[in-house]
């Protein structure tokens, strides 16, 4: 990592950041062009998850190359400063490097969209989810759900804290702060 002042290394920290952000990034490699799909996604038992269509362009790259780059980032706001150079950004981020397996055994599919649905539907549902309704589902077009899962081989992370006191507001304006 370049900007050793940025990096984050406190576990704690980056699992509760990989719990709560809402949307990913999948990078695999296309043959020699970058292709990058946005997602929804849980991190559960140390892992990357992430569902889909069992078959299109995702799975099919997949096919030929297992190694992917999962990227998670959250803006928490702009920091001001009268010299504008140094006007910056607050945010956190997470690269996870490693390769992606179609998870085939059913208790562990179950298992983590359980966890997406208590992530993003928390105590919407009265009843687990049925092991039966992973393994039969169908998609409007008639393809199965297939749950990807990306095992970190490497994890690095960024963070810039937001200093509350140059958090820029609309309205803000340079004279208050010289």
């Amino acid at each position: 990592m370049r900007q050793q002042k940025l990096e984050c290394t406190n576990e704690e920290k980056i699992n509760e950041f990989l719990t709560t952000a809402k949307t990913g990034f999948l990078g695999l490699v296309d043959g020699k062009h970058p292709y990058v799909v946005p997602l929804n996604f849980v991190y559960y038992q140390g892992s990357i998850y992430v569902h889909g269509a069992s078959e299109g362009r995702k799975i099919d790259i997949l096919q030929d190359n297992r190694n992917a780059c999962f990227t998670v980032s959250e803006d928490f706001g702009t920091m001001v400063h009268p010299v504008p150079a140094h006007t910056d950004t607050a945010f956190m981020s997470v690269m996870v490097f490693g390769s992606v397996e179609f998870v085939e055994d059913l208790e562990e599919a179950t298992g983590a969209m359980q966890a997406m649905l208590n992530k993003y539907v928390p105590g919407y549902y009265n009843n687990p989810l049925a092991a039966s309704h992973v393994e039969k589902y169908r998609s409007s077009l008639g393809s199965k759900t297939a749950v990807i899962k990306i095992t970190p081989d490497k994890l690095t992370a960024k963070e810039n804290a937001l200093n509350d006191k140059m958090n820029f507001k609309p309205g803000r304006n340079v004279i208050e702060d010289l």
